[in-house]
């Protein structure tokens, strides 16, 4: 099939269930892989394209791609080096993600994929929240922060979430619709989870070899 988008509130599991779904499928998960990708279209570095989804969003990344011009950059940098903005970062994200839905059996961390890929026939989307305590002990336990560290860290992600989001102009991405299954991670375990997530796409993939015979 197409694939699994993983949305989630920042903290509630994503890129561990992320894993564990394409770990039990036999899928690839594309997290680091979409930051690789858009580093190779845009002719950047990984690095680059790292700091500027940190950062996108803010005041000082809406000024400079207000300010800085693409003529301007490539004067400065040559015809070797390339270049990225709000712009260009969300036109190979699109790409990029379509490309990987079309090559199959993938499972996408976030990234707005869930409206990217919201008309393709086979792709399943699920979304994971969590009350906000959990979600910095899930960082505490998972990647041994101090609760300082987790609290900032927790708050950090979820503006960045809703930057991108603002950036693909939604205010919807916790409205159930969007979604083919909805886990409340405070009620289930990342096992239960995993498999929750696996059975629906193994149905839908059952699905539609039946629809075809």
């Amino acid at each position: 099939m197409a694939g699994i988008t993983i949305s989630r509130q920042f903290g509630a599991g994503g890129i561990t269930l992320g894993k564990m779904v394409a770990d039990k499928l036999g899928y690839t998960f594309a997290d680091n892989d979409i930051v690789q990708r858009v580093a190779k279209e845009a002719n950047v570095s990984t690095n680059w394209v790292e700091s500027f989804e940190k950062e996108a969003g803010s005041k000082l990344s809406r000024f400079i791609s207000r300010m800085v011009s693409k003529r301007w950059v490539d004067r400065v940098l040559g015809d070797e080096r390339g270049y990225l903005d709000e712009q260009i970062y969300l036109d190979y994200l699109v790409l990029i993600i379509a490309q990987l839905a079309d090559e199959g059996d993938v499972v996408i961390l976030g990234r707005g994929s869930q409206y990217i890929l919201n008309d393709h026939p086979d792709a399943v989307h699920v979304l994971l929240v969590d009350e906000l305590e959990n979600r910095i002990k899930f960082m505490m336990d998972r990647y041994g922060m101090d609760i300082k560290k987790a609290q900032r860290t927790v708050s950090s992600e979820d503006h960045r979430r809703v930057s991108l989001y603002k950036r693909l102009g939604k205010t919807d991405y916790e409205d159930p619709r969007l979604y083919d299954l909805v886990l409340d991670m405070s009620q289930a375990t990342l096992e239960t989870a995993r498999d929750m997530v696996c059975d629906l796409a193994n149905q839908k993939e059952a699905s539609k070899t039946t629809d075809n015979i």
